[in-house]
């Protein structure tokens, strides 16, 4: 009978303790149905490295519901949160270790989250009557964009530029730069084409539809991040208000961005730890069919010791191959919408009934869908006291997406 000495059986468990992790019993969460103060109560009780994904979450949800303050709040701590994440930092380096999962590390979102994040910040800026601090998050997300893998589609956001141009042209500057750079993305895409910017366009229309892009693991040992796009109910949306009607096509594809970024440099870590894994599988395999057969048909003391130290390194290999971890960062944040449309108009002071239709990817109406509520434009609302300010513009912002 092959027995494998004391000092063996001690270095197995230590490779084998290495790759595991008990996972304390999280305090229990009591729905109330309201998306914002659910999500707050995950957020309570997230451990730190899941913070920044429920601070996005509940942003996201916030602003469906109207509650902005809630939402600028949470979209701070999260741009906050993920930028530290992407800092050199111990715990991100963790997730680089074999013996480590990549979900461990800080949540800082893939590159389409954290523009979806600097967008909506860009938003509120916007609609708290700042809009120079809403170009530089707009342009903060084209620079993130910029940094893609595949440079055939760097910098493709078609709203990013269209907003940044929109507000320099607002402030008295040119803007014509950034218009052609959105309009190239849009042809590039095959997507409609956005409008001449209007300056004196005092109601500011944002619109958001269909479900988001999802991440799942692929791959032999789940080390390949992958992202399923579904198909959207919702393909376009109208607004009727004051006699008009505005066209709001999806200008832009979140789903489509999260799937021609190219790859990341996680995946090479995790492609590195899934060879290693298969390996040392292999090896464990090879080495104990080895020490079986030395066992049972080698004579003497020396076949014995020989029989011992393939069982050794079979065993070693074998484990070290169990608590290698593989598995790619499938977090995401779940309630991003997957088009984004805009849409300016100039309005008089006054209450406007107004109603959005949403229509299918066969142009019918979706009459389930159909939102209807008032456009309030104040008489008066300058961002300061100053008689030279711009009038600060009415932003709102609709949503058909999951709250």
């Amino acid at each position: 009978m092959l027995r494998l000495p004391s000092s063996v059986l001690c270095l197995a468990a230590v490779v084998a303790l290495s790759g595991c992790a008990t996972t304390p019993e999280r305090p229990y969460v009591h729905y109330t149905g309201d998306p914002v103060v659910d999500g707050n109560a995950h957020l309570a009780i997230a451990p730190e490295r899941d913070k920044a994904l429920w601070s996005y979450r509940v942003a996201a949800s916030a602003i469906r519901r109207g509650q902005y303050d809630e939402a600028r709040a949470r979209l701070d701590d999260a741009l906050s949160r993920s930028a530290a994440a992407l800092a050199p930092n111990s715990e991100a380096a963790k997730s680089r270790r074999l013996f480590g999962r990549e979900e461990t590390k800080p949540f800082a979102g893939e590159s389409y989250e954290r523009i979806m994040g600097n967008y909506y910040r860009g938003i509120i800026y916007w609609r708290d009557g700042e809009p120079d601090n809403a170009r530089a998050l707009f342009r903060t997300g084209e620079f993130i964009d910029g940094d893609a893998t595949d440079k055939t589609y760097a910098g493709d956001w078609v709203l990013l530029d269209y907003l940044d141009g929109f507000v320099t042209r607002k402030l008295a500057g040119d803007g014509s730069d950034a218009l052609v750079r959105a309009r190239a993305a849009a042809q590039a895409q095959g997507r409609a084409t956005p409008p001449d910017y209007d300056p004196q366009a005092n109601v500011l229309l944002f619109v958001e539809y269909g479900p988001g892009p999802r991440k799942y693991p692929s791959g032999e040992y789940g080390e390949l991040l992958k992202i399923a796009v579904d198909d959207s109910p919702v393909a376009s949306a109208r607004l009727a208000v004051d006699g008009r009607e505005i066209d709001l096509p999806p200008y832009d594809d979140i789903g489509w961005q999260a799937t021609t970024r190219g790859g990341r440099v996680m995946d090479h870590i995790l492609g590195n730890k899934a060879v290693f894994k298969q390996n040392t599988d292999t090896l464990g395999d090879v080495a104990l069919v080895g020490a079986v057969g030395t066992s049972a048909f080698g004579t003497g003391k020396d076949s014995q010791n020989v029989a011992l130290g393939l069982a050794a390194v079979g065993l070693i290999s074998k484990i070290a191959s169990a608590a290698t971890q593989t598995e790619a960062d499938t977090r995401m944040w779940d309630n991003l919408p997957r088009y984004l449309s805009f849409g300016a108009l100039r309005l008089p002071p006054g209450d406007y009934p107004a109603t959005l239709t949403f229509y299918s990817p066969a142009g019918r109406i979706l009459p389930g869908r159909t939102q209807q509520f008032l456009i309030s434009v104040p008489a008066s609302d300058t961002a300061t006291s100053d008689a030279r300010a711009t009038p600060r513009d009415l932003v709102i912002i609709r949503s058909d997406a999951k709250q």
